[in-house]
């Protein structure tokens, strides 16, 4: 090999090369680190173009802002992103650089449609579930009570809007709802009346049974003025309870209390 006059050139080419390259980096290195390229400015934005409504300063150093480590060349826009979605009523979070010591952060917030379950969760307008101040949520307007196995929560949002306006006719309006383990759907209104949906036989059964309780709606009330649930698992008819008469749990035996008109036998297959 020392007697290779052409390796040995090659080999001092690399070498050569190999070392300016390092020189290079070093030199990189050492500019990344000058103070003039320390995070001075971190610019909060919101996704949308109106103002953030429950995220503040305050929110936002106690739970992010400590967290950043590096400077611009350094610093993980990915645990930053991370950091910030941590934060309460963020749903999504977007980071960039701007030359020479800013991060850009933009925020998504998100939307309270209501409560979720029984443990003081919130579920978005979007059909996601977070953890936030519920007392803020209610400044915003009244919470409706949603409930359903995990999973369910768009499944949810989406019956809860077909419902309001199923019920638009009676000038009614959903209150609360909730789908149980066997999945069947229970709605409660806003003048404090329960109706028992049952689960869905096809993709238009509780719009059927919904239907026709609006039909006979009018002429019960007529009568009995202070409903308190209804039933409308039946193929042809309902059960439904006022003045303390009580229609039995979803699961149970069930024998129609009051009916109008005539109940049939309730459709158990289905409910």
């Amino acid at each position: 090999m020392w007697h290779d006059v052409k390796a040995l050139n090659a080999t001092a080419s690399s070498l050569f090369v190999l070392t300016i390259l390092a020189c290079i980096a070093s030199g990189v290195w050492w500019v990344s680190q000058r103070p003039m390229f320390n995070l001075r400015t971190i610019r909060i934005e919101n996704i949308a173009s109106d103002d953030l409504k429950h995220v503040n300063h305050l929110t936002l150093r106690n739970n992010a802002l400590g967290r950043i480590k590096g400077n611009f060349f350094t610093t993980n826009l990915d645990a930053v992103r991370q950091a910030f979605e941590s934060v309460p009523w963020v749903r999504r979070a977007t980071v960039r650089r701007e030359w020479p010591d800013q991060l850009i952060v933009a925020l998504e917030e998100h939307e309270a449609l209501g409560t979720w379950g029984e443990d003081g969760r919130l579920l978005s307008t979007k059909g996601d579930v977070f953890t936030a101040n519920l007392a803020e949520a209610e400044e915003d307007h009244a919470l409706p009570e949603f409930d359903g196995p995990d999973g369910s929560e768009k499944e949810v949002l989406l019956r809860y809007a077909e419902l309001r306006n199923w019920f638009a006719p009676l000038k009614l309006v959903p209150q609360a709802l909730s789908l149980s383990s066997r999945y069947a759907w229970t709605v409660r209104l806003d003048n404090g009346m329960s109706v028992a949906l049952g689960r869905e036989q096809t993709t238009a059964t509780l719009k059927e049974r919904v239907d026709r309780l609006v039909g006979i709606y009018p002429q019960l009330v007529e009568h009995l003025p202070n409903i308190e649930a209804i039933d409308m698992r039946y193929q042809n008819g309902l059960a439904l309870s006022a003045q303390g008469l009580k229609i039995p749990a979803e699961g149970a035996k069930r024998k129609p209390a009051v009916k109008k008109p005539t109940a049939n036998k309730p459709d158990t297959k289905h409910n």
